[in-house]
């Protein structure tokens, strides 16, 4: 039997990723059901450029690359499927609607208990641009922060990661 090629050779790296987005659309689902209890709150961080997202233009340039919503005490209209996630979020007093691909999220995570998860997009993932017409089209480059590492450096998919980042100093 002659060896498979690379395209198709099972790709858990996709079955992995895809199942933990699972885990973020399972959360949101669960809010619009329950809303959010007790200290529950959760940071979203997405890919402002990818293919998608509809954010107003002034938050697209104030947030080029990435950008992190809280959703915490004020939202409105939250709502997921398979593909996508959409609420309506005041900024300056000013309500707005964004849409992102779950594709989009690079981090999601509730500090409530201390539960996080990184993706990095990928290329073809079930659920992106093969399967989905609002995943990737092409890779992105996160925006650097403070303490980041090179934004070109490739991280793992799936990653549990810390939440220093998120907690008040």
């Amino acid at each position: 039997m002659p060896p498979k090629k690379e395209d198709e050779i099972l790709r858990y790296d996709r079955m992995v990723e895809q199942a933990l987005r699972g885990v973020v659309r399972a959360a949101v689902q669960e809010v619009i059901e329950d809303g959010l209890s007790g200290d529950h709150h959760f940071y979203i961080t997405f890919l402002t450029e990818h293919a998608g997202v509809k954010i107003p233009d002034y938050l697209h340039e104030r947030y080029p690359g990435e950008m992190t919503i809280v959703l915490q005490y004020q939202f409105y209209d939250l709502e997921v499927d398979e593909n996508k996630m959409g609420v309506t979020l005041s900024f300056n007093n000013v309500p707005e609607r964004l849409e992102i691909p779950l594709a989009a999220i690079t981090i999601f995570a509730d500090p409530s208990v201390n539960f996080a998860l990184q993706f990095q997009p990928l290329e073809g993932i079930a659920g992106g641009d093969d399967d989905d017409p609002d995943g990737p089209k092409k890779k992105k480059k996160k925006s650097k922060k403070d303490g980041d590492a090179d934004a070109d450096d490739a991280a793992p998919t799936g990653e549990v990661v810390s939440l220093d980042q998120f907690r008040k100093k």
